[in-house]
């Protein structure tokens, strides 16, 4: 299949499996609908079989070290990991709601970094409704804060999010590289938007709070914490010898899950559960699906508006068009699209694309797949996320944001070098 057919029908396909994910009919899987379609692409001619194995293979790695870090970040949790955090920051407060904002700043900056974007959205925004609650602030310029880090603050490791994982794959940076480029977008990112977010919800943090309960003293998970360090020490040191840095989050999650199964805490069914394999088949789908769609015409469109360079008005340029694509398309997608034209470019290039698929998703809500499963979490905890409210809120910090973090890279690239 050739021409304008193959083109109208991986396009489709692609439409198809965006709206399945951001919608979820009857609560079905994103894997659903995206396994089929990949199918179809497939059985079709859109893509042939030899370049779909090529996109498995390149995915391979990236989807196991997801599962890993999920698997990592669940077990820290029922380790009690993040109810340290929500104990620690509820007593730092001091019953004061202000006071709790730039709490949550620091633990939720440190967990999306340390333990990817899901284990925020996922595991930290539950603690932190209840943190609010123990306290008697309004929740909601926490919980926003939650999301907002979620995808901005992934920029440092290549461990935060799935997307950096594809960036550093194609980026050619050792882990340590890569971590010391993005370091200055990231502290920049983050301060961003704590001024955005103190400003925008000054009524909501300024209300009065009840006197708060006492709060025990938490009990920190050594081992867990000792395993994660443990764990980040080993990616580094994979990098430097050229071994896969999946290897380093499969060890991590290993010690943890024998200890778990050995003092009964967990069984093997729900570490497989932890692992979210109708999520990773999705991921998987859709980079198939997406690489038919590039083939039969988006990376020639998208090529002709990709900068050939890496001075400052092209870093703003590929980080615009990332940002913008991932709106249109979702994040995953749009990096899976843009990496092939930016990695030619340089590292540079390929971090400048990172800086708008991870700070863009934050406009909408289909930016990212991060931000409706958060939306989805605000929605059991009896509260509803106002469109209106979230959009002004991503039209003030998301430009302001991307500004920034890109003249922070400019600085990076030309201090550090590649």
């Amino acid at each position: 299949m050739s021409g304008a057919w193959a083109t109208t029908l991986s396009v489709l396909l692609l439409v198809a499996v965006l709206i399945a994910a951001v919608v979820r009919p009857w609560g079905w899987p994103e894997a659903v609908i995206a396994v089929p379609a990949a199918a179809l692409a497939i059985g079709t001619g859109l893509l042939p079989l030899n370049r779909a194995w090529q996109e498995a293979e390149q995915l391979g790695p990236v989807i196991g070290f997801l599962a890993a870090v999920l698997v990592l970040a669940q077990l820290c949790d029922d380790e009690g990991l993040f109810r340290a955090c929500g104990a620690w920051m509820a007593r730092a407060a001091r019953g004061q709601p202000r006071r709790l904002l730039p709490q949550v700043f620091v633990v939720a900056s440190a967990i999306t970094a340390v333990l990817s974007l899901d284990a925020t959205v996922v595991l930290l925004t539950p603690v932190v409704f209840a943190t609010a609650a123990r306290l008697g602030a309004r929740p909601t310029p926490h919980v926003y804060a939650c999301t907002h880090l979620a995808n901005t603050a992934s920029l440092l490791l290549p461990v935060s999010n799935l997307t950096n994982l594809l960036a550093f794959a194609a980026s050619g940076l050792s882990f340590t590289r890569f971590a010391a480029l993005m370091a200055l977008p990231w502290i920049a990112a983050i301060a961003v938007e704590y001024v955005v977010l103190r400003r925008f919800f000054a009524t909501d943090l300024d209300a009065g709070a009840n006197p708060p309960a006492a709060v025990e003293a938490p009990t920190v998970p050594v081992f867990a914490l000792a395993t994660v360090v443990g764990t980040l020490a080993g990616f580094v040191l994979a990098s430097a010898v050229g071994i896969d840095p999946a290897w380093a989050a499969c060890a991590g999650a290993s010690v943890l899950a024998v200890r778990a199964l050995a003092r009964r805490r967990t069984t093997v069914r729900k570490l497989v559960r932890s692992a979210a394999l109708p999520f990773l088949a999705f991921v998987l789908a859709l980079g198939i699906v997406v690489r038919a769609v590039v083939d039969h015409g988006l990376a020639d469109a998208l090529g002709r508006l990709m900068p050939d360079g890496t001075d400052l008005a092209a870093l703003f340029a590929i980080a615009a068009l990332a940002a913008v694509l991932a709106n249109v398309i979702n994040n995953l997608p749009a990096v899976l699209v843009l990496l092939p034209l930016a990695a030619p470019i340089g590292p540079g290039a390929v971090l400048a694309v990172l800086l708008g698929v991870n700070i863009g998703p934050n406009l909408t809500y289909a930016g990212s797949l991060a931000t409706l499963l958060w939306r989805q979490i605000v929605r059991d905890h009896d509260s509803e996320v106002d469109l209106g409210e979230f959009t002004r809120l991503g039209l003030l910090a998301v430009p302001a944001t991307l500004v920034v973090s890109v003249l922070a890279l400019w600085a990076s690239l030309a201090v550090i070098g590649v």
